[in-house]
């Protein structure tokens, strides 16, 4: 079924809103950790003044905060590791999945899905390695970067295989779940900000919370989405590539 025109074009209007938030909290990150001194006396500046509109009684979150942040100091080698390669997937997302892209251009779509696969890979490894290094919700947090990390892992290595084997729809829908997986991070953020306004919650409670829903419905988009655009017996279709990895 081909959804309707103003579907597609809220799909990619979110889309467009989830990169420029993911470039941000990236380069956010990297700018952090580059000055750690100013960094820091920026985010506490930030987390200061936004506590105040936390609702009364609220478990504090400050020295929460400053804790990771010390965490990521300290890990600053594996972090950056993770937002640098995780800006490339940000901006070249989006590029993968321009229609006729892969036909007028088969080398950029060619050597831009190469990079892409690339940084994800680094992303997904980095990032199941922080889960268990730094974990900001504990357990919680540690059981969803290990589970949905994998799952992005295996989404990257089935896309690759698929392309690899000339078999372009199957590659496609594959590479649709690895990216919307991807952007649950950018979902995050603003899951984390409703939870830090309007939650009583200590914050490793809600950021694994946080966490959990942004990924699960990320899991769900990827599939609607999928369902939606899949052409009739695309499930079989083989195409001579022009764009294998």
């Amino acid at each position: 079924m081909k959804p309707k025109r103003w579907l597609v074009g809220a799909f990619w209007s979110v889309v467009v809103i989830l990169v420029i938030i993911g470039v941000v909290a990236a380069s956010g990150r990297i700018f952090v950790l580059s000055d750690p001194a100013r960094g820091e006396r920026i985010a506490t500046e930030i987390l200061e003044r936004i506590t105040k509109v936390r609702p009364p009684n609220a478990a504090p979150v400050v020295q929460d905060q400053k804790a990771v942040e010390a965490g990521y100091q300290q890990q600053s080698a594996l972090v950056l590791a993770h937002v640098v390669p995780g800006l490339l997937f940000m901006i070249l997302g989006p590029f993968q999945f321009i229609p006729g892209m892969r036909s007028r251009h088969p080398q950029l779509h060619r050597w831009s899905g190469r990079i892409f696969l690339l940084a994800s890979g680094v992303i997904g490894t980095s990032g199941l390695l922080m889960g268990w290094k730094t974990p900001i919700g504990g357990a919680s947090e540690t059981t969803a970067i290990t589970f949905f990390g994998g799952l992005f892992l295996f989404e990257l290595g089935k896309a690759f295989l698929h392309v690899r084997r000339r078999q372009i729809a199957q590659h496609r829908e594959w590479m649709i779940r690895a990216f919307i997986l991807g952007l649950a991070i950018a979902t995050d953020r603003p899951m984390f900000g409703l939870f830090f306004v309007f939650s009583r919650m200590p914050l490793p409670e809600f950021f694994a919370i946080a966490l959990w829903l942004s990924f699960c419905l990320h899991l769900v988009a990827a599939e609607v989405w999928i369902n939606w655009t899949r052409p009739a017996g695309a499930a079989k279709a083989v195409e001579p590539a022009t764009a294998s990895v």
